[in-house]
């Protein structure tokens, strides 16, 4: 994968498919520290400890469709080539959270990606899943909250395609706001 935000798109998938009803995304960006902060929690079946020690290895995977699971251990290559690092914690019956470091200016960070598009297609494809995603640049912050959007719409699904245009657009323009220096 090219682009962290398709990282993002396979865990969260990845928690959906463990039974995740709500998913955090959080992007917390520090200047000073040059720090770039990728956490996915989810409130999924969670894993037991011998499952947890396996899921960074590619030949490990809980699927019957095939014998690889790419996702984790490729999401962890590209924190540990950026500087970083990846670390997973969870609990049966109370989810996962996965975390993921990258040092800001390395010059093997991966292009962050769209995260517009990436939501859209979250709630396009999973529209009875709870999305949070957070985005922070040092000291702004923006958060998006598909619980919320749900209860403005009342009656009008989230993925009707208007929706959807929409949210592309609200989280592009907040995103471009926090985002310039």
């Amino acid at each position: 994968m090219k682009e962290l935000s398709l990282h993002i798109l396979d865990i969260v998938e990845n928690s959906i498919n463990a039974g995740a009803t709500r998913v955090k995304i959080s992007i917390k960006e520090e200047s000073k520290r040059n720090l770039m902060t990728i956490t996915i929690a989810d409130n999924g079946k969670g894993m037991d400890e011998d499952t947890l020690k396996k899921v960074v290895d590619p030949f490990f995977t809980t699927r019957t469709t095939r014998r690889v699971g790419l996702g984790i251990p490729l999401f962890a290559q590209a924190a540990k080539m950026a500087g970083g690092d990846l670390k997973i914690t969870s609990k049966i019956g109370m989810g996962t959270k996965v975390e993921a470091t990258f040092i800001k200016n390395h010059i093997d960070l991966q292009p962050l990606g769209n995260m517009a598009d990436t939501l859209v297609t979250l709630c396009a494809l999973y529209p009875h899943v709870e999305f949070i995603y957070e985005h922070s640049v040092d000291d702004k912050i923006f958060i998006f909250d598909t619980g919320e959007v749900k209860k403005r719409l009342k009656d009008v699904p989230i993925n009707h395609p208007l929706v959807l245009e929409f949210i592309k657009d609200y989280v592009d323009s907040n995103l471009k706001s926090i985002l310039e220096v």
